[in-house]
């Protein structure tokens, strides 16, 4: 082969939608910012510098781009090969966390299990929200045209998942995961089903989940008025509420914001959208808004080049694992729905939620090239 021919073949080959990358990077990065301002003042009083979280995260970075590879080089029949094995190993671990010795605690929960020999902990829950989307793609691309027994069999496989997160508990892992189900069903099959599921669920299961649980209904009464106990239950949504009263439009700059001095709980974890509030104002918040609006947009590109069936159902699938956990977070932290403990994607601090995070972008990534390939072929 000549040489200019073998150079276009192999741009040919290697070509992909930057962007599908480039924005998760921007949007990792403004979380290595953040997490390194919030957390600041205790690191330096702890460790004597301020940078501790924020070189942590960015080791976390440097290990989820290195997944994102390994997932992006491997073909996408595999995946489809593979995702029963892969649901039913991400299933048995997150039993480990229930497990004394194993499991990690932390404020009453039990969803973390510690890596022998090192101070890392693992969240399987993250791990078995992607495997569930990466299985449900197959079957439902396998039964989209017998809906009674694709339905039957989606249920059947987010009551098997939610068994250990209940006991966890992980209620709101526990939500993601119908959510995402029922949104792969609908774009797959059809609403009717996944409507009269939503209702039951809606109207009787989660609501009973949540009075017979008494932290889960300090949450909701936090949420219905968190001025009724400004100290306790409604402290972390007031303090969250004037961060963003504090940023106002432009912010108060990065790394002087007020509420970090241990008046925002969880700073640099699920309320980091709100510390982004107050040290970049309402442009950073709406900045991030829109980053992660122009990777919706280039994930629908990827979605209509991609034949229908199995590929179609996990682009979608995977962009509903990164927009939900997303409209969730932000949702909870401005007060529009009760509080749920979910991570703000590829920002908020957490290795787990990186990595897999960065899994999802290796899975798109592999599904724009692969497409690319097949529009191109004689």
């Amino acid at each position: 082969m000549p040489a200019a021919e073998e150079v276009r073949e192999n741009k040919r080959r290697y070509r992909i939608d930057p962007f599908i990358w480039v924005i998760p990077l921007i949007l990792s990065g403004i979380g290595i910012l953040m997490i390194t301002s919030t957390t600041s003042p205790n690191s330096f009083t702890h460790t004597g510098t301020p940078f501790q979280m924020g070189i942590k995260q960015a080791q976390w970075l440097l290990i989820a781009l290195s997944g994102m590879f390994v997932v992006f080089s491997v073909p996408l029949r595999f995946w489809k090969m593979m995702s029963g094995p892969i649901l039913i190993l991400t299933w048995f671990m997150s039993w480990l966390p229930l497990i004394p010795g194993v499991g990690v605690s932390v404020g009453g929960a039990s969803r973390w299990i510690n890596v022998p020999g090192s101070s890392i902990s693992i969240q399987p829950g993250e791990l078995l929200c992607l495997a569930m989307a990466l299985h449900l793609a197959k079957l439902l691309s396998k039964w989209d045209k017998d809906p009674g027994k694709a339905f039957l069999s989606t249920i059947i496989l987010v009551g098997i998942a939610a068994l250990p997160l209940a006991l966890q508990p992980d209620l709101g892992t526990i939500i993601l995961i119908f959510m995402v189900s029922m949104g792969m069903y609908v774009e797959r099959i059809g609403w009717k089903w996944p409507v009269m599921a939503g209702g039951l669920l809606g109207g009787i299961v989660f609501p009973l989940l949540i009075f017979f649980e008494p932290y889960r209904m300090r949450r909701v009464t936090a949420f219905m008025d968190p001025w009724s106990d400004p100290l306790d239950t409604g402290f972390q949504a007031i303090q969250g509420l004037i961060a963003f009263a504090n940023g106002g439009f432009w912010g108060t700059g990065l790394g002087h914001g007020f509420q970090k001095l241990n008046y925002l709980p969880a700073a640099y974890t699920d309320f980091i959208y709100a510390a982004i509030g107050e040290e970049l104002g309402l442009m950073g918040t709406l900045g991030v808004i829109g980053l992660f609006a122009f990777w919706v947009s280039q994930a629908r590109m990827v979605y209509y080049r991609v034949p229908d069936g199995f590929k179609s159902s996990l682009t979608w699938g995977v962009t509903l694992t990164v927009i939900l956990p997303l409209v969730i977070n932000v949702a909870g932290v401005t007060k529009l729905i009760p509080l749920t403990g979910m991570p703000l994607p590829f920002v908020s601090y957490g290795g787990t939620s990186l990595l897999t995070m960065w899994s999802r972008v290796g899975i798109m990534l592999r599904l724009d090239k692969e497409s690319r390939d097949r529009e191109e072929r004689p």
